[in-house]
């Protein structure tokens, strides 16, 4: 059976992982047939949001501790992911890729991606296997790949600038579908950054997890 290893960045979309997309992802990579395990940087995040209101509040989370919510304990530091025993990558988005995970959120083009995560997805990138990116997680694609690797976030103008402006190759790309960067084996969708319901997340999401278990 083929391994997936699921890089998480907290729980909830304005502050950590994008819940909805990590759930669908862990369902399609069961229904490709392939195994996943979740891992997350064992650091606090950013900021915390209330969700409810939309607003920040004064708690500190941990990002590892809260990613654990979403995937039922399932989970382990980043540290502790060793490439080797992984088949293929998948990072769902929400807006912890970009406060978490990297700091795109405060620096835009000028962003460093967290030092364990980006170790590990070039990591993956240098052993040619697959790696999925997800709704805002593909910004972090240029300064994994380097430059000339394609990438979508969907069509949202001033991302796919800063995406361009990194480095990358943005394409426009609907949120029923994927887009293959086919020498680097490496694939995105926009999912929640287009997506206006759960099913339209899914489909985009579900097809790049189809491909992305086929050329593991």
């Amino acid at each position: 059976m083929k391994k997936v290893a699921v890089i998480l960045a907290g729980c909830g979309v304005y502050d950590g992982s994008e819940i909805q997309e990590v759930v669908l992802s862990l369902l399609a990579i069961e229904q490709a047939g392939a195994s996943w395990h979740c891992f997350a940087p064992d650091e606090e995040q950013h900021h915390v949001i209330n969700h409810h209101a939309g607003a920040p509040t004064s708690e500190s989370r941990n990002t590892l501790q809260e990613a654990a919510r979403i995937c039922r304990g399932e989970i382990s530091p980043i540290t502790e992911l060793d490439p080797n025993d992984f088949d293929a990558l998948l990072l769902p988005g929400g807006f912890g890729v970009a406060k978490n995970l990297s700091d795109f959120a405060v620096n835009g083009t000028a962003m460093t991606v967290q030092e364990d995560v980006l170790h590990i997805c070039k990591a993956f990138a240098n052993a040619e296997k697959p790696a999925g990116y997800i709704c805002i997680s593909p910004i972090l694609i240029p300064k994994v790949y380097g430059p000339g690797a394609k990438g979508t976030i969907g069509s949202d103008p001033d991302t796919a600038a800063a995406f361009d402006a990194m480095g990358g190759e943005h394409i426009q790309c609907p949120v029923d579908d994927f887009v293959l960067d086919q020498s680097r084996r490496l694939l995105s969708t926009p999912a929640y950054m287009l997506a206006t319901s759960v099913s339209e997340a899914a489909s985009g999401i579900n097809k790049l997890v189809a491909k992305l278990v086929d050329i593991a």
